[in-house]
């Protein structure tokens, strides 16, 4: 097994080494640089190689496993990696990896997300109902795994047969037998009267032997079973060859499910192998180039709500604003709790795929402000055409005061702290919430925009895009809302932090009021749909000063 990361520079001439074809890596002079993320299968090396996302990087120099970019290239040489057990980390994250692209190949077979010049984004050779080499590798250790206890109880089964038909004297005579602490007698080896032929023996000496070619290749330590002959070295090379044609003169043998199951294991197997075949592969692979694609996809399955098909005048709906013509998507879009009241408003987030310790920059954060911008207009349209916003609770403007509801804006950076953890989320804050405004002392104003940054463990989102149920989604989409919701909460109920104190209007004539002062608490107020008048005075804003007689504190829940 190789590992390789991308986006980084490795010698040209070991690159040549390890691939068959120059399309998954950049030359220049005599480095090349990883394009592709992926997995890769020479039949001809026979060897593994995963180019990991370059999130996989903590910083120019190190891999998030503490070693170098070279000594992960050749982590089989490292002492401290050989043990069993601190090989777990690696082959969790290859297998995931793994499956992580073939989900993203079936999520998006009609190429709905990726338009435009990046439809050809995932390249492979593997057609559809189509075995890899891993799939192939994967299939037989779990399969032994799950069945290895029937496999033995055949064995055993076939065994006793035997002993019923058993010539006792010539046992007696010709064998040693073995005596037990309490002085029992009992024969391991025994004449039979008539021999009784294991037809099921040839199939599981091909099973075993093939098993046995994983299990050295790829140090997985298994304990196989001894009770049958295993085909080893230039013998199993010719298996390799002819083993096809072998296993179809046995093929009328088997109606068991478990034999059905590993014939049709060395079949395909052998069918890989087979030399004479016209659809043998030199090599195999499935990879992306543009990774942050995947990445986003794999945000959007954990994190976003189904959208509903409601639309505009114009035929937008909130779908033509999530994915849109250059292959982008906004990854989080659900509706949820406001922070002023019990009605619901949009939640709005960005992935960033970076290395692990790398920030978004101004211009991602324009774009994200342009994305709730959309998302703003889309509600604002269905509620000028038809009276009604996307959802019955959902509300973004209030009329009375013609101010706007605060809409969360979030990016999500995958990371990884440690790299044996695929079970935590490790959602957490990276940074201070940013502003963006026209007017700096009105928060209620629909171009005042705030966005948070949260880093979550790229690990757990790896796991969780192809091992996760919908009842396990759904409790981690609850459970964001709220840490998000209240986050914001926390933002706004610190003054030191937003700049802003919170208000709530305490006398009853609220129409006259906002009528007589509207000027000068345009984009500052906000009724609640609880018909509660609440007023952002900014820090420094010395006009509203004469108003907040009329107001007691508010505090957000």
């Amino acid at each position: 097994m190789k590992i390789l990361i991308e986006g980084e520079k490795y010698s040209l001439n070991l690159l040549k080494t390890i691939f068959d074809d120059p399309k998954f890596y950049h030359q220049e002079n005599q480095e090349g640089t990883i394009l592709s993320v992926g997995y890769y299968h020479s039949y001809e090396k026979n060897e593994l190689v995963y180019m990991l996302p370059k999130v996989f990087m903590a910083d120019s120099q190190e891999t998030v496993f503490g070693i170098s970019k070279i000594d992960l290239l050749e982590l089989e040489k490292l002492e401290t990696f050989k043990h069993k057990d601190e090989y777990n980390w690696i082959r969790q994250i290859t297998v995931y990896f793994y499956n992580s692209l073939l989900e993203f190949k079936r999520r998006n077979k009609t190429t709905s997300i990726i338009q435009s010049s990046l439809s050809l984004n995932l390249n492979t050779n593997l057609g559809t109902q189509e075995y890899s080499y891993l799939d192939l590798f994967l299939s037989f250790i779990n399969f032994y795994k799950k069945n290895k206890n029937t496999i033995l109880f055949k064995q055993i089964e076939f065994k006793s047969q035997q002993i019923k038909n058993s010539n006792w004297e010539k046992t007696v005579t010709k064998s040693i037998p073995f005596i037990t602490q309490d002085k029992q007698i009992f024969y391991n080896i025994y004449s039979n009267k008539k021999k009784i032929v294991n037809t099921e023996e040839e199939l599981l000496i091909y099973f075993f032997s093939i098993l046995n070619l994983f299990n050295n290749e790829h140090n997985l330590h298994l304990k196989i079973d001894k009770s049958y002959k295993i085909i080893k070295g230039a013998q199993f090379k010719l298996l390799q060859k002819n083993g096809l044609s072998k296993l179809r003169k046995i093929k009328y043998r088997y109606f068991n499910d478990t034999l059905k199951r590993i014939y049709h294991l060395c079949e395909i197997y052998f069918s890989q192998t087979d030399i004479s075949s016209i659809y043998r592969k030199k090599e195999e692979f499935i990879s992306v180039n543009n990774y942050n694609l995947v990445f986003e996809d794999m945000i959007d399955k954990l994190f976003s709500d189904p959208i509903i098909e409601k639309k505009t005048a114009d035929g937008i709906t909130l779908k033509n604003l999530k994915y849109n013509d250059d292959g982008k998507i906004i990854d989080q879009v659900f509706d949820y709790q406001s922070l002023f009241d019990t009605s619901n408003i949009f939640y709005i987030g960005d992935s960033k795929y970076y290395k692990s310790d790398n920030n978004a920059g101004k211009v991602s954060k324009y774009k994200q402000f342009t994305y709730a911008k959309n998302i703003i207009q889309y509600n604002i349209d269905l509620l000028n055409e038809t009276g009604k916003y996307y959802s019955r609770n959902l509300r973004y403007r209030d009329d009375l005061t013609e101010g706007y509801n605060i809409t969360p804006n979030f990016f999500i950076y995958g990371y990884i702290s440690n790299f044996k953890n695929f079970d935590k989320t490790e959602l957490n804050a990276k940074s201070d919430i940013v502003k963006s405004y026209h007017f700096e002392n009105r928060l209620f104003d629909r171009d005042t925009l705030f966005v948070h940054s949260y880093k979550i463990n790229f690990l757990y989102v790896l796991k969780s895009y192809t091992q996760f149920g919908n009842q396990t989604i759904e409790k981690f989409r609850m459970e964001t809302k709220t840490k998000f919701r209240s986050n914001f909460i926390d933002f706004f109920s610190n003054k030191n932090k937003s700049k802003f104190e919170l208000y709530e209007y305490k006398k009853a004539n609220i129409k006259n009021f906002i009528k007589t002062n509207f000027r000068l608490i345009n984009g500052k107020c906000f009724m609640t749909i609880d018909n509660k008048l609440i007023l952002a005075k900014y820090h420094n804003d010395k006009n509203l000063e004469s108003l907040l007689s009329n107001f007691k504190p508010f505090e957000l829940k």
